[in-house]
């Protein structure tokens, strides 16, 4: 489930903004500091996961690739780079060959967070999250290419999870060695949407501009003036989605949310409040099936959520569990649940971009914009 939710956020290019905050949010105490670079360049291979018995036919061939990356080392020009104990800021374009006709090659541009657990002189130990956006030159055709049930779009979300290790072979040059699992999926805008899950080896060489890291000499002890203070959301989103394989047709789904939240320390908001739903898709669904003379069902549904936002500077990772309170055509579990990267433009004005599923099976994808009060 989480891979789903998370790589379907993915329309977020969110992430760049992340280098951008970094220049806005310099700390009170220190000068600005240029941040070294790191560029890697990888060759990787690995296998489809089977994750249901309808893509067991595409299982068969092992994909393989290259990834050619830019990461951009946090230095403590922004307070949050020292929270989190000074992590890398990434771009990286990934391309696999799937040595399958059915399923082509694949292109992939992704930004991503890469956090050191482990860093001396010599080496390192890093835990990567990114995405991004993927696209597919050959995707599922009714009519030419019916097998292919895991790419039904060309353009699609993609996440990357990996653990790498980095290890100095001379003074600016690192050989790595990673593993890592890689999901293409989009977020049921269109269907089939199965969605790929790649598990990978990854080798290659890294080039540092600065071995070892040195961080800013003066650590600041910032502490961020809201914590502890309450803040009101209001805010809208806009989505579309396809309703089955048989039928093309997009339909489109809104929502507006309220929220009461409280910043509760330096990396975290805590946050409760209810929302409305209106999927135009369900209507669809009904006059399908309806019977001369009967009455639509109501589509429209009501819930009570409570999330977490992990915050990184101007952007923060949004996870939301909700109930329905108000949900007369079940056409969904009683619940759902939330991930996305939210973005504040200024202080008060932010937007983002958001996975809504129902037990693990992607709904729909949220674009949002919004008000702090």
């Amino acid at each position: 489930m989480g891979l789903i939710v998370v790589a379907a956020c993915i329309g977020l290019s969110f992430f760049g903004q992340l280098a951008q905050a970094q220049s806005r949010q310099k700390t009170p105490e220190t000068a600005p500091f240029r941040e070294p670079m790191v560029l890697g360049a990888y060759v990787q291979g690995g296998f489809i996961i089977a994750h249901t018995p309808r893509v067991a036919h595409l299982v068969k061939a092992h994909p393989t690739g290259f990834e050619l990356n830019m990461q951009r080392q946090t230095a403590g020009n922004a307070p949050w780079h020292a929270w989190y104990r000074y992590p890398k800021v990434g771009l990286a374009f990934t391309y696999y060959d799937y040595h399958n006709p059915v399923l082509g090659q694949s292109y992939a541009a992704t930004a991503y967070l890469n956090k050191s657990f482990l860093r001396t002189a010599r080496h390192e130990l890093n835990l990567r999250i990114g995405t991004g956006l993927g696209y597919f030159p050959v995707r599922f055709d009714q009519e030419t290419n019916h097998k292919n049930l895991i790419v039904s779009s060309r353009l699609n979300a993609t996440l990357q999870l990996r653990a790498e290790y980095d290890v100095a072979i001379s003074e600016h040059v690192g050989l790595l060695l990673g593993v890592g699992l890689n999901h293409y999926s989009n977020g049921a805008t269109t269907k089939p949407n199965l969605g790929i899950n790649i598990p990978t080896v990854v080798l290659g060489l890294n080039y540092h501009q600065q071995r070892p890291f040195r961080p800013v000499a003066a650590v600041p002890g910032y502490v961020p003036e809201d914590i502890g203070r309450n803040f009101l959301n209001l805010s809208g989103t806009l989505g579309y989605k396809q309703r089955n394989e048989s039928s093309r047709q997009k339909y489109l789904v809104n929502s507006l949310t309220v929220l009461a939240g409280r910043r509760i320390n330096r990396k975290s908001n805590l946050v409760a409040g209810l929302e409305g739903f209106y999927d135009r898709g369900l209507l669809a669904e009904q006059r399908d099936t309806i019977r001369t003379g009967e009455n639509l069902i109501d589509v429209k549904k009501a819930g009570v959520l409570v999330g977490h936002e992990l915050l990184f500077g101007r952007m923060a990772v949004v996870t939301h569990l909700g109930v329905y309170v108000y949900n007369p055509y079940k056409s969904n579990s009683f619940y759902y649940e939330r991930i996305g990267l939210k973005y504040h433009v200024t202080e008060r004005l932010f937007g983002s971009v958001d996975l809504k599923v129902h037990r693990g099976a992607a709904d729909v994808i949220e674009w949002r914009v919004g008000l702090k009060l």
